[in-house]
């Protein structure tokens, strides 16, 4: 899993895509929360914290974790070099979780240097320190989470298709569905008493409650079993891939 792990990342970073992706994800949340007009702007906010920075990650790694995860495998069965890689001796199990540790470091290594922003907030604030650290502290691992369940999600739609913008499109209308789809549904109250079960089903209910600054076993299940669910259909992918 290791070797994996290690040509994962040394495939980001010896081409343009790994900086790339970290680039953008930094510029499009420094403009829009720092110098874009707007309500996004934590400046005009008037008050310290960082809900507009936690309302939009989530939107953006839409589009940005499938743009890292659709290569994952789409590439390998396209090139016909899966069979190669299911002859080695290591399990399937650990091909797939090397990929999916080696996106999901990208990602973190995307969030990371945002965390400036809590420190930027604190410092700003009126008094300094006037900042929810808990709350702040459950954003941030409940985006974690969200980049988690996405990456595994990503990395299964790369075994569905060997063309990589496909797997991309895929990887976006789930992604986008489980944030916030079920949501949507509802929101417009299709299935009377048991809306509330379908708002549990989507990823944006988990993700509010442990933004809360509350770490609900419940929510935690819920992010391990989303992550779990793909990577094993994953499996299953790659074990019948001829």
């Amino acid at each position: 899993m290791i070797s994996i792990l290690k040509k994962e990342l040394n495939s980001f970073f010896s081409s343009p895509i790994g900086y790339l992706v970290i680039g953008v994800y930094l510029i499009i949340n420094g403009l829009f929360l720092w110098v874009f007009e707007g309500d996004f702007n934590i400046l005009h906010a008037g008050f310290a914290d960082l809900n507009s920075y936690f309302f939009l990650a989530p939107w953006v790694f839409i589009f940005l974790i499938p743009a890292i995860t659709m290569r994952s495998f789409s590439d390998e069965i396209n090139t016909g070099t899966i069979e190669i890689l299911k002859t080695k001796p290591i399990s399937i199990t650990q091909i797939i979780l090397g990929k999916y540790i080696g996106a999901l470091l990208l990602v973190l290594l995307a969030i990371i240097p945002t965390i400036i922003y809590a420190y930027s907030v604190y410092q700003l604030g009126n008094p300094i320190g006037n900042l929810k650290i808990g709350t702040t502290i459950g954003s941030f691992l409940g985006l974690l989470f969200l980049a988690s369940s996405y990456t595994a999600i990503g990395v299964f739609t790369s075994t569905i298709s060997k063309n990589q913008i496909v797997a991309f499109i895929i990887a976006v209308f789930i992604c986008f569905f489980f944030y916030y789809g079920f949501e949507a549904l509802a929101n417009y109250n299709l299935f009377g008493n048991n809306d509330s079960f379908i708002k549990n089903i989507g990823i944006k209910n988990h993700f509010d409650s442990i933004s809360k600054g509350v770490i609900d076993t419940r929510d935690l299940i819920y992010f391990i079993s989303i992550t779990t669910l793909f990577l094993f259909i994953t499996k299953i992918r790659i074990q019948n891939e001829k």
